[in-house]
């Protein structure tokens, strides 16, 4: 696991009428930075959004709809972790959670099943200082986006 990326399995309670699921509470421990604002990306299937980084801005990702992989790569020079890529399958037909990705990670997603609804919260509001974009085919990171098959969730090395 990359140093700061935490990972909530989420509890589904279905009934007749449908299911409740749980998120985010403000008592969570992985929710310590808080809440700044709340977002959502509308995404339709083969969209690749690649790399954006905060500089210390902290995100909390939920896929509602779809499947999407979620890649991470750790930018940080003093992280035990520096250069690591991990990835998650999530949202329908794969793990329902919330991924907390810490500032300093690069992260992105790839749509498999569409169209996709992701809704993140962010620790602070949207500020162009904060913003951080790594172009999609980095050389450095080395990041395939277009082999196009899913994966089961797991840390690359």
């Amino acid at each position: 696991m990359i140093d700061g990326v935490f990972l909530k399995q989420l509890i589904h309670h279905p009934d007749e009428r449908g299911f409740f699921e749980e998120l985010i509470r403000v008592s969570d421990p992985f929710f310590a930075e808080g809440f700044g604002q709340l977002s959502h990306s509308f995404m339709i299937e083969g969209v690749v959004k690649a790399w954006h980084v905060h500089k210390t801005q902290i995100d909390w990702w939920y896929v509602m709809k779809g499947k999407i992989k979620v890649v991470l790569y750790d930018t940080r020079p003093d992280s035990k972790t520096y250069k690591e890529i991990q990835e998650f399958m999530v949202g329908d037909d794969a793990e329902k959670m919330i991924i907390k990705i810490p500032a300093g990670v690069a992260h992105g997603c790839k749509v498999f099943t569409g169209p996709a609804d992701l809704v993140y919260v962010t620790s602070g509001v949207y500020s162009k200082d904060e913003e951080g974009r790594i172009p999609y085919n980095d050389a450095d990171i080395g990041y395939d986006w277009v082999q196009g098959k899913e994966i089961t969730n797991k840390n690359i090395t």
